[in-house]
């Protein structure tokens, strides 16, 4: 934000909504973006063979690890299943990498 601040010529003085900055740039939110990449990189792990290691589960938690007090971190497991049901996709689709990227794509407004 504070580059596009300075694109405008704005300072945090001048009280100028960030929804403001963005749409006069013309740059997506950035919640979006970050969803986006998250799911892309999902994509590209669903792709994988099935005995790479990412794909096959050697680098994912173990489960009898005793965790602490308190609500449990979130996972990236947890935040992708949130994002595919929140855009209403389906992880399916990810194996098709054209569709796969239509259904991911933020547009720039």
């Amino acid at each position: 934000m504070r580059m596009l601040r300075w694109f405008c010529g704005h300072t945090r003085r001048d009280r100028v909504r960030n929804e403001v900055i963005r749409d006069r740039v013309g740059v997506a939110p950035i919640e979006e973006k970050l969803t986006q990449h998250r799911l892309r990189w999902f994509g590209h792990v669903q792709r994988r063979p099935p005995e790479a290691l990412v794909r096959n589960g050697v680098l994912e938690r173990v489960d009898n690890v005793k965790r602490g007090r308190g609500r449990p971190k979130l996972t990236w497991d947890e935040s992708v299943k949130k994002d595919l049901k929140d855009w209403n996709i389906y992880k399916e689709i990810a194996l098709d990498r054209s569709a796969w990227r239509l259904a991911i794509n933020v547009p720039e407004p």
